[in-house]
């Protein structure tokens, strides 16, 4: 690659030397920060079939386009809200800091992000290809208190830096070719991981219901979810073969009771679950006091937990061996006393027919909820103990070479995801020259 003929330091260690006739800037000098706001929520009149986008940190999109929000605001709504122009750059201020998104379109955002709304001096193609390169930066301009902040003073005094409009128009063209040959690259990688996870359920789906013998004569399991079972197995219900628990009420928990890791248990949420697999990256801790309350829902390898409260309603997990001490959080219930093969019953609990009793039974329009009693009457097959262990045995070999083929293909979109984040850093500050002819 070309390098231009003369570098300076820019003085600013995320950025390194840059081209000597770039200029080293702040944000403030190029553009607006404009941190956004939320219309009174009491009002229906601000959202109600409202149309204008209003943009929230979880519908940031990075580099692609912002298309639609989860909810909108009305003309009213409009009105009260910080209209943000076009091609605004809007970066999350609160939690996750730096994460960004735009719109082709006029938007608004709450008081959890700042727009930087550049001026002339900056096309802004090319002031989002900056943005995309300063998480760092801001990061390092964030304060540190529980939850972290980035204010607008804050924001405004970060360094920025400015080639010639010419140069900008360049970095953005080559960029534009560049990133979208890596996404197309991310994009076919994203496919092949969904007919992965398609391929999956189809194994699973055809294992539990139907067995492993593809000549086994089948019998109406008299559930329409279901379909055809081997004519020597039987149905019962999820109270037949195990145990439910659940957090009482009045043995729930306020943020007194969470404590630092090391001095409490591992209090279980949604988010430990990840397409039906059980994970610990990220945990959160109770007390020891509050976990020993309710030692019903203490939690050991083999319990098979699932989501019963909230917008991942039916997600579910078996718990693996090797785990700290553990209980679950009030959105989810426990499986246990189970008198099917654990995996067996795990894997049934994946399936569409299980996942179909769970969009059935469910109530609540805002936050979706399933009461215990209606989990204990979910259908199940049940097959001889000799058939569930071979049944779970197959399923774990083909499963694991899934997941297998899975890790490989989500490397290669973290490998490509680096590469296109490192290409931008290099165009935008100039380590790599960019000109029309490349």
């Amino acid at each position: 690659m070309k390098k231009y003929e003369s570098y300076k330091p820019s003085g600013v260690e995320w950025i390194g030397d840059v081209p000597s006739h770039w200029t080293k800037t702040c944000i403030k000098h190029v553009a607006k920060v404009i941190t956004g706001n939320t219309p009174p929520t009491s009002d229906e009149g601000y959202y109600e079939n409202g149309t204008h986008l209003w943009v929230k940190p979880n519908e940031l999109n990075g580099l692609n386009p912002i298309l639609e929000t989860n909810q909108k605001l009305t003309k009213k709504g409009k009105d009260c809200s910080r209209v943000l122009p076009p091609l605004s750059i809007l970066v999350n201020g609160i939690g996750r800091i730096g994460e960004f998104g735009y719109s082709e379109k006029s938007v608004s955002t709450n008081q959890q992000i700042n727009a930087i709304v550049f001026n002339k001096s900056v096309q802004s193609k090319f002031g989002l290809y900056h943005v995309a390169m300063m998480k760092e930066a801001f990061l390092k301009n964030a304060e540190q208190v529980v939850v972290p902040i980035l204010n607008k003073t804050r924001q405004e005094n970060i360094e920025f830096i400015l080639p010639p409009l010419p140069e900008q128009s360049q970095i953005v063209s080559y960029l534009d070719r560049k990133t979208a040959l890596i996404d197309s690259l991310i994009a076919k990688t994203e496919r092949k991981i969904a007919l992965l996870k398609e391929k999956r359920t189809a194994i699973i789906n055809q294992a539990v219901t139907k067995g492993l013998d593809p000549n086994v004569p089948l019998k109406d399991s008299g559930v329409e979810w279901i379909g055809e079972i081997p004519e020597h197995w039987e149905t019962a219900r999820i109270k037949h073969v195990a145990k439910i628990y659940g957090r009482i009420g009045y043995r729930g928990y306020t943020t007194e009771d969470i404590v630092e890791e090391g001095l409490g248990a591992v209090t279980i949420s949604p988010s430990n679950i990840q397409d039906d697999i059980f994970n610990l990256d990220s945990c959160t801790f109770i007390s020891w006091e509050k976990y020993h309350e309710s030692p019903e829902i203490k939690v050991f390898p083999d319990d098979i937990i699932l989501v019963k409260t909230g917008s991942t309603i039916g997600k579910t997990s078996i718990i693996p061996y090797n785990t700290p001490e553990m209980t679950i959080n009030p959105q989810l219930v426990v499986l246990k006393n189970l008198k099917l093969d654990p995996s067996y019953l795990y894997y049934q609990t994946t399936c569409r027919f299980i996942k179909e009793s769970f969009h059935i039974e469910q109530t609540g329009s805002t936050t979706p909820t399933i009461s215990q009693e209606k989990i204990n009457d979910f259908p199940v097959i049940v097959p001889s103990l000799n058939e569930q262990l071979e049944i779970s045995n197959f399923l774990d070999l083909e499963l694991n070479q899934i997941s297998r083929l899975n890790k490989l293909e989500q490397t290669k979109i973290e490998k490509l995801k680096e590469y296109r984040q490192a290409l931008i850093s290099e165009v935008v500050t100039g380590k790599i020259k960019v000109t029309e002819d490349v």
